[in-house]
């Protein structure tokens, strides 16, 4: 139930190991895309091996379920106001299922999730359909993929399991060891569910050390790539790159799962989240501080190419982007013909118009490096534009 970038690799790759798999997806265009082989994401090796599954029929895609042995729910798990975690997405996919399910099924879901909502769609599943109780298998499973390595982690990456009991923990272990290669690690619904949301907001914490330290440095005129890779020699320090903020469905959004129900013991987890949304800011006043200075200089409006929207490098996920946030607030009363915006990634978007990496590079006055794309690495550096580099692109 739902094919975006964790449910459609993962019905291929499930079907790539011999199990018929139905895609269900509520977006009419994502299933006549996957039933013509095509992908309507971006992952290296993954479009042919869509085709391959489609062509000998283990998957196909639709917009309604169909009668299973085993039901996977990953849907996206979006905000209310204030950070609240929404869980309508993932009951909306259990509703659809409901009149599906019979004795002997496996039910997991896959989106990440607040700690205790398996136990909610438990609650659910036997309210509607009581003569099911305790004849139906019910587990949590978060993915663990890294987007543009989703064929190699899908498959080797461990797995947390955590049934609403030791037998559905085992059906679901059952399942997933026709294609994990990965240990499949046991436990109970709440505490898997609480690995997901611990292993992005431990990340998002060691990530909002290293954004803190680029705060500081450039106050003091210390080059924090320099630093970060001195301090790194200590045989027990490790400290990860800054960058414009932190972005994606995982990292930027997993931490309010557990600061929304915690407010009181989250204070770290919320001080992280805090840190790396005001890097963002930061960014973005840097940049129109600059343009600020260049007129005032110059006499003229500058060319600012702002060089990067998806969260990542060398992925098209926009998802909850830092990057496209400062796109956004550089723009805000500018004229737009002064802004050239690029994503080598993606070939057009709702919003900005797109130029090419190489053309907005040369036109620029001044250039913004966002996402540390491939693409980007190939530019020489020019001491006759003013670069703010906020991803490591020139770290010298």
């Amino acid at each position: 139930m739902g094919l975006g970038y964790i449910g459609l690799p993962t019905a291929i790759i499930a079907a790539k190991h011999g199990v018929d798999v139905i895609g269900v997806d509520i977006n009419p265009k994502v299933v006549e895309m996957t039933n013509d082989g095509k992908l309507h994401i971006i992952e290296p090796g993954m479009e042919e091996m869509l085709q391959e599954v489609v062509k000998n029929g283990s998957l196909k895609a639709s917009v309604t379920p169909e009668i299973s042995d085993a039901y996977f729910i990953v849907v996206p798990t979006p905000f209310k106001g204030n950070h609240e975690p929404d869980i309508s997405y993932v009951e909306a996919a259990t509703r659809a299922v409901l009149p599906l399910l019979k004795e002997g099924d496996l039910y997991v879901i896959e989106s990440t999730s607040p700690i205790g909502t398996t136990d909610k769609m438990k609650e659910l599943i036997f309210a509607e359909r009581p003569e099911l109780n305790g004849k139906i298998y019910i587990a949590y499973c978060p993915e663990r993929v890294l987007p543009g390595n989703v064929i190699f982690e899908l498959v080797n990456n461990d797995r947390v399991i955590g049934g609403i009991d030791e037998a559905s923990t085992e059906k679901a272990v059952q399942f997933y060891s026709q294609f994990v290669t990965g240990a499949l690690h046991r436990t109970n619904c709440k505490t898997a569910e609480m690995c997901k949301l611990t292993e992005n907001s431990s990340r998002d914490v060691q990530i909002a050390f290293a954004n803190e330290l680029s705060l500081i440095c450039d106050k003091a005129g210390i080059n924090v790539w320099e630093l970060i890779n001195l301090a790194n020699k200590h045989p027990r320090v490790n400290i990860l790159q800054p960058g414009c903020g932190v972005g994606g469905h995982c990292i930027a959004v997993d931490p309010y799962f557990i600061t929304a129900d915690y407010p009181a013991e989250a204070k770290m987890i919320a001080m992280a989240r805090d840190i790396n949304n005001y890097k963002s800011l930061w960014c973005a006043e840097k940049v129109k501080n600059e343009m600020l200075k260049f007129e005032f200089e110059k006499g003229r409006k500058p060319c600012v190419a702002m060089m990067g929207l998806a969260f990542k490098p060398n992925i098209d996920d926009l998802r909850e982007s830092p990057s496209k946030q400062i796109v956004m607030n550089v723009m805000h009363g500018v004229n737009n013909n002064d802004i050239l915006v690029v994503e080598p990634n993606i070939d057009t978007h709702s919003v900005f118009k797109l130029a090419d990496y190489k053309e907005a590079y040369e036109q620029a006055d001044i250039v913004v490096m966002l996402t540390a794309h491939d693409q980007f690495k190939s530019l020489p550096y020019d001491d006759s534009k003013i670069i703010l580099d906020f991803c490591g692109i020139y770290k010298k």
